[in-house]
């Protein structure tokens, strides 16, 4: 059990580290941070409800709509929907690079229950193939969701097009690497791989842009 819990949180608690000591995150902001956290946690378990009804009912049926619309919406915006409610309009969003730290929270807090029941079904050796592709691009996906929540907070001209980036992007990405587990056979790897350091970069740059 303690083997696990530790494959479980290590990587999420690695990720959120990485992305809480790229900024001087102030102190005020940790319990939003613990909050958002336990969201998405228990986020998993509606989300998984609503993802088994869809499959059972036979809703979706091509590669693309299952990838888009079964996994990559149903996700991304009840994430996007309660990171909206609870930390959005909360007192200590006072700078964009807040929108940042929670939205990986909120992911990674997603991510891990998600593990854990992943790894309970499939084992423990698929641990470290989860912590490099499923794990860290939650975060990723938050820190997208999270830069543009935060552009959103702090301008007045273009607040409704950041609003929009911040739920269709994470969709848009999220969704495109469904569909690339679900379509891709001979060239998986390779095709992950590349998709992996594109979202790496271009999160990377917007924490830079945030800071």
């Amino acid at each position: 059990m303690f083997s696990l819990i530790t494959a479980t949180t290590g990587p999420a608690m690695a990720l959120f580290c990485y992305f809480y000591l790229k900024n001087d995150v102030s102190h005020q902001a940790l319990l939003m941070i613990i909050k958002t956290f336990i969201i998405g946690a228990l986020l998993v378990f509606p989300v998984m409800v609503i993802q088994y009804a869809i499959e059972v009912e036979g809703v979706f049926t091509s590669e693309f709509t299952i990838a888009f619309f079964g996994y990559a919406f149903t996700e991304e915006f009840f994430k996007w929907f309660l990171l909206f409610f609870f930390a959005y309009k909360h007192a200590t969003f006072n700078k964009t690079y807040d929108g940042i730290i929670y939205g990986v929270s909120i992911s990674l807090g997603f991510a891990s229950v998600e593990n854990f029941f992943y790894l309970i079904a499939n084992g423990l050796e698929t641990a470290w193939l989860r912590a490099l592709f499923p794990v860290s691009s939650h975060a990723l996906f938050g820190v997208i969701m999270g830069y543009y929540l935060g552009k959103a907070k702090f301008s007045k001209k273009r607040r409704n097009r950041y609003v929009l980036f911040s739920l269709f992007l994470p969709i848009l990405l999220h969704g495109s690497y469904d569909l690339i587990l679900l379509t891709m056979d001979r060239y998986i790897h390779i095709t992950m791989l590349l998709f992996m350091i594109g979202l790496w970069t271009f999160s990377i740059h917007k924490v830079k842009m945030a800071n």
